[in-house]
């Protein structure tokens, strides 16, 4: 087994990994240390709830403070009059990830002589701006409020060593590559560069051919599976009930921190609306939220003083709660990889977790497409007070649990064995064949690794 100690961190990072209670690194993190403490570009494939926060930071910040961290001496300039320059930006997508590097590097770094700040958009700018008027090592920033502050003359980026591109993907998800760009531009040439993302589309890939130099490459498990201790489940439901069902489920009060994902910020609202009439409290968390009701929405979840946190999941990326149990779809994502990330909020740190989802008769498409992904059948609970009477999307169901009993065929697809020894195609109950959706050839490479949580 590998330790913290035997990464070649140095003795206070190590002081405050144990005050932390954290001896032994997840495998992206074992990956990774060693590699940029020698100085080398990286591109890490790794989802949120790896540990990849820690991955970055804990090597980032012992090599900005060797001999010391930065000082007006030490940089030829005169003390008096001259601020620390920014020597470290970590680029990240949404508000709620950037202050949880924040609260990483604060952790990590008690011990050492360096400072950092973080910088959204959402709120106002002036304390911002206050801190890093007094000097900054390394700056946490989302694209939008950082190119912003650049603008003003507030950021100065000439003299950055490390930069690092965490959640790539979700960059190119968010229409934010050509901010990333802009920002790339004026840092040095002569840099480390450290990229992080869950998948690899191929315009990520171009991007990290422009940007990196020989790097190394860590990832420990495909995007596509699914943690082992994740018991999942689907329910076919209408569109139409899928309210009662949730609110049935939610009765059952050993479901303590329930996160449920909605595909748009108005179903978000809707439902927490729904909720709260049948007696649940929850709040919703999405763009349209103001920056400050989102961090109160996920300090009450996280305190406990509200049971369901209701999300997109964009707001939902940079969610990092160690004792989540509980994950629905109330949605399915119309892209598989979302489902992915979204059931990987539960099952962390080695504990067990459950995700259910609820699939009307517009969303089976997305319910294949999703098994596909991850290479297995989910299963389908027939047993509850609201099934729908679609009665393909019940053969489906059937179908499903006839094929996952029968022995493995070609391509990974189950068959079962006809007349004379031959095999035929799953059917359901109308007779036609169990058909599936031909798989989305452009949605990248669908690999990035899982582990326990230590972000």
């Amino acid at each position: 087994m590998t330790f913290f100690k035997d990464l070649g961190l140095s003795e206070p990072i190590l002081r405050a990994l144990d005050a932390e209670g954290y001896s032994v690194p997840t495998p992206i993190q074992a990956g990774s240390i060693p590699v940029i403490l020698e100085g080398r570009d990286l591109i890490g494939c790794a989802q949120t709830g790896t540990g990849k926060t820690a991955a970055f930071s804990l090597p980032v910040l012992q090599l900005l403070s060797a001999n010391g961290g930065w000082s007006p001496a030490k940089a030829g300039q005169p003390a008096k009059g001259f601020k620390r320059p920014i020597r470290c930006l970590v680029l990240t997508p949404t508000r709620e990830l950037a202050i949880q590097i924040g609260e990483s590097l604060s952790a990590y770094g008690k011990n050492l002589p360096l400072r950092h700040t973080v910088i959204f958009g959402g709120v106002g700018q002036w304390a911002q701006t206050d801190r890093l008027s007094k000097g900054v090592d390394v700056l946490v920033a989302t694209p939008g409020r950082l190119l912003d502050l650049m603008g003003q003359g507030y950021v100065d980026l000439r003299q950055i060593e490390i930069f690092i591109l965490d959640e790539a993907d979700r960059m190119l998800d968010m229409g934010f590559v050509h901010d990333v760009r802009k920002v790339i531009a004026k840092i040095p040439e002569r840099r480390q560069t450290l990229l992080f993302s869950a998948t690899m589309p191929e315009e990520i890939v171009k991007l990290s051919q422009t940007i990196l130099r020989n790097p190394a490459r860590v990832e420990v498990t495909p995007v596509s599976s699914t943690a082992e201790k994740i018991a999942q489940s689907v329910y076919f439901v209408s569109k139409s009930d899928k309210k009662l069902l949730l609110a049935h489920i939610l009765k059952n009060r050993s479901l303590d921190r329930v996160l449920v994902f909605s595909r748009t910020k108005h179903g978000s609202d809707k439902i927490v609306k729904d909720l709260q009439k049948s007696g649940i409290r929850a709040e919703a968390i999405h763009g349209n939220k103001s920056q400050n009701a989102r961090q109160r929405a996920l300090a009450a979840f996280k305190d406990g003083e509200i049971r369901v946190l209701v999300a997109t999941d964009i707001a939902a990326r940079g969610i990092d709660i160690d004792s989540l149990a509980y994950v629905i779809n109330y949605d399915l994502p119309n892209e598989p990889e979302s489902y992915v990330h979204r059931i990987g909020r539960t099952g962390r740190a080695g504990a067990s977790g459950l995700a259910m989802s609820f699939c009307d008769g517009e969303e089976r498409a997305y319910l294949r497409d999703i098994e596909r992904l991850i290479r297995k059948s989910v299963p389908v609970i027939e047993d509850h007070p609201f099934p729908t009477n679609d009665a393909i999307a019940m053969g489906e169901a059937k179908a499903a649990e006839e094929a996952r009993r029968a022995p493995r065929g070609r391509g990974g697809f189950a068959a079962r064995s006809g007349r004379f020894g031959k095999t035929e195609e799953p059917r359901h109950s109308s007779g036609k064949p169990w058909t599936v959706k031909a798989p989305n050839r452009d949605r990248g490479d669908p690999r990035g690794n899982r582990g326990r949580n230590f972000n």
